[in-house]
């Protein structure tokens, strides 16, 4: 039998955060392809510092690395797309992107939800 893991208060705020910054990634991704995530992103800065010293804390830096680094290879994929030999490419850029985006969302939602640093 596992035993359950009991959260204070400040654990159980910060993870409540983190799970509704993850909504909100994910919302942007799926309805703006991740272009309002900066919105989240914001609060991700601001709410980190909140949780340190908890399991919460990895899921904030999670989410803000995922960020940077879909950022990263959607200015790739946009770079590809000015040039004439990208454009063919410049799509597979934006579709590996966004299934990479996707995967650590639920990744580290996942780990959130069962009470685990990321």
């Amino acid at each position: 039998m596992a035993q359950e893991l009991v959260l204070d208060a400040r654990t159980d705020s910060a993870k409540n955060w983190a799970f509704w910054l993850y909504v909100g990634h994910a919302v942007s991704l799926l309805f703006t392809l991740g272009a309002l995530s900066f919105i989240p992103l914001i609060l991700n800065y601001v709410q980190r510092s909140q949780a340190e010293g908890t399991f919460v804390y990895s899921h904030h830096s999670w989410q803000i690395r995922s960020f940077w680094w879909y950022v990263f290879w959607m200015a790739i994929g946009w770079l590809l797309v000015v040039t004439i030999i990208g454009v063919l490419f410049a799509w597979i850029v934006f579709g590996v992107a966004w299934l990479w985006k996707a995967y650590r969302l639920i990744r580290g939602w996942v780990a959130l939800n069962n009470n685990e640093p990321i």
